[in-house]
């Protein structure tokens, strides 16, 4: 059987060579206006990031980590900052060095797990952002892990995540039949939670595998590997995406910070 990460980086590259939302490069318009100081990303699907949650830009060291696609890496990079956008899809890296290429600005392009930064010494970044994108991994304390690991003292993760209420139900069914109902016990996995042939069908559309993570995990991991949680919010996404969204918010943002000095 095909490893996990590489079915996963096939998945991507095809979603990305089909024209996703999330694989659309930002215009040369767009860049202008960052290097200007003209400019907003996303970490989840519509409130922009609070520009607090940056600080200063210009000259830091940032890591896109899992956020290729040529939308937030050039962004950051036109506002000032020196960026490695770090992804395990290669087409989306190359979205990225497409618009570096095409507006003459610096990014530097590495392929690899968001799971395993060892091509990163101790305290190379000052800032990590981190979109959407642990919901494609089965572990993420290790992703926290290594994000500790490789930001600098008084250094910013900026991470969105999925609410694991998600997970809980059927959104093909529930648009379909208009109920929301309760089926899956998390947290889910599409390779052991759903049924055979929806997973078979996922399979035969090179969709991307997915995976919930409890908040435990997500919030409760992230200040287990050290870090403080100094800032939050809650995103939606649209009613076509899911019924759920005019019941609950699905997405969720956090602002950690690597204290100063190493906790004991």
């Amino acid at each position: 059987m095909q490893d996990l990460l590489s079915y996963q980086r096939e998945a991507w590259n095809r979603q990305s060579k089909t024209g996703s939302p999330w694989c659309q490069p930002v215009s040369s318009e767009q860049i202008a206006a960052a290097q200007v100081g003209d400019w907003s990303v996303i970490l989840t699907p519509n409130k922009k990031v609070p520009a607090k949650w940056f600080g200063e830009l210009a000259d830091k060291d940032v890591l896109c980590l899992a956020s290729g696609g040529g939308q937030q890496a050039p962004i950051l990079a036109a506002a000032g900052a020196r960026v490695t956008s770090f992804d395990n899809s290669d087409e989306q890296l190359a979205k990225d060095a497409f618009v570096a290429e095409r507006d003459g600005i610096a990014i530097r392009t590495l392929q690899g797990d968001m799971a395993d930064l060892s091509a990163f010494a101790d305290n190379s970044f000052d800032l990590i952002f981190h979109p959407v994108s642990n919901v494609f991994v089965s572990e993420i304390r290790p992703v926290w892990n290594e994000c500790y690991r490789v930001l600098r003292h008084g250094g910013r993760l900026l991470a969105g995540f999925m609410n694991p209420v998600f997970f809980l139900f059927d959104h093909e069914d529930a648009a379909r039949d208009g109920k929301l109902e309760v089926k899956y016990k998390l947290p889910f996995a599409d390779l052991h939670s759903l049924p055979p042939a929806k997973l078979a069908d996922i399979q035969a559309k090179g969709y991307a595998y997915e995976f919930s993570h409890s908040l435990e995990e997500q919030i409760g991991g992230q200040t287990n590997a050290g870090f403080l949680i100094a800032d939050l919010y809650e995103d939606n996404w649209n009613d076509q995406a899911s019924p759920l969204n005019k019941y609950s918010p699905m997405y969720i943002a956090t602002l950690a910070r690597k204290l100063e000095t190493s906790s004991s």
